[in-house]
């Protein structure tokens, strides 16, 4: 499965001519974040190229696509997640709103994930 979605994204994100038919890029992302100790969940409204903070971490969101046509479904998001404290790298890459297991932020106390793109 993991395959897969890394041929996918890789497909995606390659430049082509076709890769660009198939993926439309939002003007950002709807992300909802998860404190696991209060359990309060808090939903990030973001621009490309912007940065939020979520209790202890600074998320910043590089660009939002979705599947050419359906701006609902299988959004995915390039994120760079950090530790606001010591700038500490705590993830890096393309989430999948569909699959947010599939390559998602490991911390102890937060969970990051993608909704949707902002069109």
């Amino acid at each position: 499965m993991r395959a897969l979605w890394l041929g996918l994204m890789l497909a995606l994100c390659a430049g082509g001519a076709h890769a660009q038919e198939m993926a439309s890029v939002g003007a950002g992302a709807v992300l909802r974040g998860l404190d696991k100790i209060s359990g309060q969940a808090s939903d990030l409204d973001m621009a490309n190229g912007e940065s939020a903070e979520f209790g202890r971490l600074t998320v910043d969101l590089a660009q939002c696509r979705y599947p050419e046509g359906n701006p609902a479904g299988d959004a995915y998001a390039f994120l760079t997640i950090r530790e606001t404290a010591s700038g500490r790298e705590l993830f890096s890459g393309w989430m999948l709103a569909s699959s947010p297991a599939l390559n998602a932020l490991e911390h102890p106390r937060y969970d990051v994930w993608v909704l949707r793109c902002k069109i």
